[in-house]
């Protein structure tokens, strides 16, 4: 088990600018004596806006299922045991704090904030309201170019963040119903009246992929339908900040998502103008 008790050499504190990129977890360790080396855990780091994408062991069977109508009850409480969250990391005396607009999960008791350090081969972490261990390691992926979008739905309000980091994206969009905090998504889903009412708490989509020749491609999701799947984001505006992604509505069908910019760190230039034709590969 790590050592709880480690303290930080200052000179060894990266900086929020130093985190850019992608890091993977290879270990968490709790308090209490409980530790996790399975969970696969991806957290790509912005200028200042970052995603992060956590999806336990033992994933079922998803083979079949095209959208979120099709997901049944055993589906959908390993779906809740996920995490993820999308904002902003901030810095204050000595603690690193990873503001959550979207989480996967209802909104948590304690705050996210831990201090950082650098050891020779990884990255360490360790809570400030809890004091757990994280052992983080980063990636061996390209920077350039790096952009980072913070979108609104002028429809409902829903927010969403669309992250490029060399050849590789994130994409977090909020789920539209509301979940009461400080519960596990878990008990809300056990708790819900019907399917569907279990189903649109869990709509909430955070997403990885590879941007290629033949368009931005997802490889691993909060939502296992949007796999293999294309969100190919086309701006529809660029002067006014009308940007286009592809997507499916509840019951499967294409649709072509409008948000409008609110914010964006780094060179939009990350993000096609053209648009390319659409199909699941």
């Amino acid at each position: 088990m790590a050592n709880i008790g480690l303290r930080i050499e200052p000179k060894s504190e990266p900086t929020i600018e130093a985190l850019a990129g992608l890091w993977s977890r290879s270990l968490i360790d709790w308090p209490d004596g409980r530790s996790d080396r399975t969970t696969f855990v991806n957290w790509m780091q912005g200028p200042s806006y970052y995603l992060d994408l956590r999806q336990p062991a033992g994933r079922p069977d998803f083979r079949g299922v095209r959208n979120l109508r099709a997901l049944n009850f055993t589906q959908l409480d390993w779906l809740a045991s996920q995490e993820g969250f999308a904002g902003e990391l901030h810095y204050s005396d000595g603690f690193f704090e990873w503001r959550r607009e979207i989480d996967f999960q209802p909104q948590a008791i304690y705050s996210d904030q831990g201090r950082l350090w650098m050891e020779p081969d990884m990255m360490v972490e360790q809570g400030k309201d809890i004091p757990y261990i994280e052992h983080w390691h980063r990636e061996p992926v390209g920077l350039d170019p790096v952009c980072a979008l913070r979108l609104d739905d002028p429809a409902d309000g829903t927010r969403a963040y669309l992250m490029r980091l060399g050849s590789l994206f994130m994409y977090a969009r909020a789920r539209r119903a509301a979940v009461p905090a400080g519960l596990h998504l878990q008990d809300c889903v056990a708790g819900a009246e019907s399917v569907e009412e279990a189903q649109n708490l869990i709509d909430c989509e955070i997403s990885q992929g590879v941007v290629t020749d033949a368009g931005w491609v997802i490889q691993r999701s909060s939502l296992p339908f949007r796999e293999r799947e294309r969100i190919d984001p086309v701006w529809a505006s660029k002067a006014s900040g009308a940007i286009v992604l592809s997507d499916i509505d509840a019951d499967g069908r294409d649709v072509a998502r409008k948000w409008q910019l609110l914010d964006a760190q780094g060179a939009l230039d990350a993000f096609p103008i053209e648009a390319k034709v659409r199909s699941a590969s």
